[in-house]
């Protein structure tokens, strides 16, 4: 700091040059102070012991005389050099200086990723690093001893001169790659994996193929679910739910809110309620395959069941499947397995009642037994007299989620002219049916004790019903001849239950699907050829499957036809495929809990996986050969 004092004296103005100069501990103080007078300036700048250097020396003397040369000379204070800044930053060390380099060159790299960031920028926005590098870096500081040690290691953080710095700041900053960028957008993940529910149809599996096709389906869910799950940023259970199952997730919240022992129809914790019925049933629309034949009473069962039950004209399996039969077989434990031998491992027997000789059996999907109630069953006889219950009816009832169903299968009297005795043993049947017993009525107010069809939602009855054509089996025949396209129409015109349901003198409230196949009864065994015995009975609508709902509309028909390919009995099996509407429900039903026959499941099972070990060895045995023949 220089300071300029004029003293007028009465001889010659005076001037007094102050100078100060202060450094840290290491240079002390410096104070200069002399007269504007020639000689006392050379005087004074012996005497002063000053860590400058000739030059600076040099030049504060051509100040001076500048200043002594005339009378009254006015001074023209200059900036302080940018040295002097050390003053206010010396409490700045060394090494506090080189750290705050180094976290914001740290800070600027992460942040500039394209690497379009300097190492420099940084410094500038640093008073205290600008004033240690402005000490080191000024050209008339760099021949002093006391900065010369400090911007030797000032001028690069690796000790290098400062020569060797400046070639380096020259060259071209280090190539840095660009991240890599998708060509287009990626393929956006289904999430309808794990909080999907399950379908209500699956497609039927071919012989060979069941095993494998719901396989690879499943192991392509998983992994969906599994990318899906390691993109979720919730709870730790979330990104597991799907490593092990493909079921749907349980979280450890649901499991302390919910109880499904209390619950309403809109209630969230009824297991039979609106909630989870759409997570199984979107559409609340339930599949059921209806099978009815008169078996005659064979001993010998068909080889194959795939026609009857799996039919390669649908699509898709059915939720539930109800098989009635008449005059079944004398082992009925045979008939079972056969049935579960052909719908495989997905399905199991819900509940199967026999009256005498009419077998009744209710198999469902292995996943909706927890929605079904503890079915119930009933049996009617209509003909007293005989030791064999070769006639009657067997029901069953369930509810499942708030939907009541009863199925049943029957055996009236057969004759070409006892229409009378068939309507009797039909209101026989309706009235002496007691059902349902424990289970509650889903409306009570349109329910009736003298009708046993008004106590349920839905109902399904089938079997036997043996009404004939009013026609003689000529006329039958040459109509038959002239039917094209499946229009059965005329011939239906001359069918005794037809006429009834006109007249609405049994089965009231009933509806059947149009009719396009031939008549069911009476067929030679063995061949499509009708009656050839003597007694030349006239081909008839004999099997029947007719349903009755509450409201009209819940009861869609998908399939109604007859299966001529099982010709081990004189009557052909008939089937339905329906679709009913479900409807959620409370939990004061009594549920099923799985309760179904292991054993029968099991027995099923190995048989299907013996008859297609069997099968392969066959095909392996007739391949062709590859052996060459010389001739």
């Amino acid at each position: 700091m220089f300071v300029c004092r004029r003293r007028y004296s009465d001889e010659k103005p005076q001037l007094m040059l102050d100078m100060r100069m202060s450094e840290d501990g290491e240079n002390g103080a410096l104070h200069l102070s002399s007269l504007a007078k020639g000689d006392s300036v050379s005087h004074e700048r012996q005497r002063l012991q000053t860590p400058l250097t000739a030059r600076r020396l040099a030049k504060q003397n051509e100040d001076v005389a500048g200043l002594a040369g005339g009378e009254v000379t006015t001074f023209q204070p200059r900036p302080p050099s940018l040295p002097k800044l050390t003053r206010f930053v010396k409490s700045v060390s060394l090494e506090e200086t080189l750290r705050t380099r180094r976290i914001h060159n740290s800070q600027e790299s992460l942040s500039d990723r394209a690497g379009t960031g300097s190492s420099t920028d940084s410094l500038k926005e640093d008073p205290a690093a600008l004033a240690v590098f402005a000490l080191s870096g000024r050209d008339d500081d760099q021949d002093s001893p006391d900065f010369r040690g400090r911007g030797s290691s000032l001028s690069g953080s690796d000790g290098r001169p400062h020569s060797q710095q400046s070639s380096s700041e020259e060259r071209p900053p280090k190539v840095r790659l660009s991240p890599l960028q998708p060509r287009g957008p990626l393929p956006a993940l289904e999430r309808s994996f794990v909080s999907a529910p399950l379908r209500t149809s699956n497609r039927i599996d071919r012989d060979c193929l069941d095993y494998k096709m719901p396989g690879k389906q499943k192991l392509g869910e998983r992994s969906c679910s599994q990318l899906e799950d390691m993109g979720s940023d919730d709870i730790s259970v979330n990104t597991l739910k799907s490593f092990y199952s493909v079921l749907s997730p349980i979280r450890p919240q649901d499991m302390r809110n919910r109880s499904f022992l209390e619950g309403s129809v809109l209630g969230s914790s009824a297991l039979l309620g609106a909630e989870e019925l759409e997570r199984y049933f979107p559409n609340r629309t339930l599949g059921i395959y209806i099978v009815t034949w008169n078996m005659q009473g064979e001993r010998f069962l068909p080889a194959n069941l795939n026609d009857l039950l799996l039919p390669t004209d649908s699509e898709f399996a059915q939720d539930f499947y109800v098989v009635g039969v008449q005059e079944g077989c004398q082992d009925k434990r045979e008939w079972e397995i056969c049935i579960q031998e052909t719908l495989g491992p997905h399905y199991v027997m819900l509940y199967a009642a026999s009256h005498g000789v009419l077998y009744l059996n209710v198999f469902t999907r292995r996943d909706l037994i927890w929605f079904c109630s503890v079915p119930e069953h009933s049996t009617v006889t209509t003909r007293i007299i005989s030791q064999i219950k070769t006639k009657g009816a067997l029901g069953i009832a369930l509810t499942f989620f708030g939907t009541s169903f009863l199925f049943i299968t029957s055996h009236f009297t057969s004759g070409d002219a006892k229409v009378y005795e068939r309507v009797l043993d039909y209101n026989k049947i309706i009235e002496a049916l007691t059902l349902p017993k424990s289970l509650p009525d889903t409306n009570p107010y349109r329910s009736e004790l003298s009708d046993v069809t008004t106590r349920f939602d839905q109902v399904f009855w089938f079997g036997d019903f043996n009404f004939r054509l009013n026609k003689d089996r000529a006329d039958v025949e040459a109509i038959m001849a002239r039917t094209v396209g499946g229009d059965m129409s005329t011939l239906l015109e001359h069918d005794q239950l037809s006429k009834e349901l006109k007249d609405g003198s049994i089965f009231k409230g009933f509806k059947e699907a149009p009719i396009c196949f031939f008549p069911t009864y009476k067929f030679d065994i063995g061949c499509d050829k009708y009656d050839t015995t003597s007694k030349q009975r006239t081909p008839s609508y004999t099997d029947r499957i007719l349903f009755k709902s509450r409201n009209p509309k819940e009861i869609k028909v998908v399939k109604y036809n007859s299966c001529s390919s099982v010709r081990t009995s004189d009557h052909r099996p008939v089937i339905g495929v329906f679709q009913v509407k479900v409807r959620p429900g409370r939990d004061n039903v009594p549920l099923c809990a799985g309760q179904f026959d292991r054993g029968l499941y099991l027995e099923g099972i190995k048989r299907r996986m013996a008859a297609r070990e069997l099968r392969r060895a066959k095909e392996g045995m007739t391949s062709p050969s590859t052996v060459c023949s010389i001739s």
